[in-house]
């Protein structure tokens, strides 16, 4: 059986989302990063990155949020998460994933994980008063070029739409206005009411 772990707020909500999206049997194991649950001898045998999401399989361990997407999609392919059959439209989805996990991600992580870049606190206040720019920009940059609409690829939900859902929520403590970015804002706003989303963040919220 699979198995997520994650943390509460953190992108591990999108494989999430796509493990019921895919009609998945899984368990999962909550991580709280205020206990430092991430940086255990327990948790660090199974993921040396000390990160989350990580989804356990009959194969072994996958870490990093587009590689589990995929995984999951590719797993999955009655489920219809991407298009695993055309190897242009698939590397479109790792592509827009990959954005979000390499620049949109770590523009947002410089607020609260700036110790990762920098130990001079002058550095780690700049670094933090940068976000609702750097973070701004990125979903500028969304809304006006990859973002097709009504999902991310267009007419076809695929993996890359929990995971922009997941980093949309973001927004407001990035201080970036969500109003600024109508399509976007739509988007999260119709993924909120998938049975899907509401299901994973039920038990998200329970647990």
């Amino acid at each position: 059986m699979l198995k997520l772990y994650y943390a509460a707020g953190t992108c591990a909500l999108a494989p999430h989302i796509a493990l019921e999206e895919a009609g998945a049997v899984y368990d999962t194991a909550r991580l709280d990063f205020r206990q430092n649950d991430q940086r255990k001898p327990d948790y660090l045998a199974i993921n040396p990155k000390g990160r989350v999401p990580s989804l356990a399989t009959a194969q072994g361990v996958l870490t990093e949020t587009p590689a589990i997407l995929a995984y999951i999609a590719q797993r999955f392919p009655a489920a219809h998460l991407a298009p695993v059959d055309d190897a242009f439209a698939f590397a479109q989805v790792q592509a827009f994933n990959s954005y979000l996990s390499s620049t949109l991600h770590v523009a947002h992580a410089h607020r609260l994980r700036g110790h990762r870049w920098a130990d001079d606190p002058a550095a780690i206040q700049a670094m933090k008063q940068k976000v609702p720019e750097s973070v701004g920009e990125a979903f500028k940059l969304l809304e006006a070029t990859m973002f097709k609409g009504p999902w991310v690829m267009g007419e076809r939900y695929t993996v890359c739409d929990p995971y922009l859902f997941t980093v949309a929520r973001w927004m407001e403590g990035d201080g970036v206005d969500p109003a600024q970015f109508p399509a976007l804002l739509a988007h999260r706003q119709r993924m909120a009411e998938r049975p899907a989303v509401v299901r994973a963040l039920a038990q998200q919220a329970a647990e």
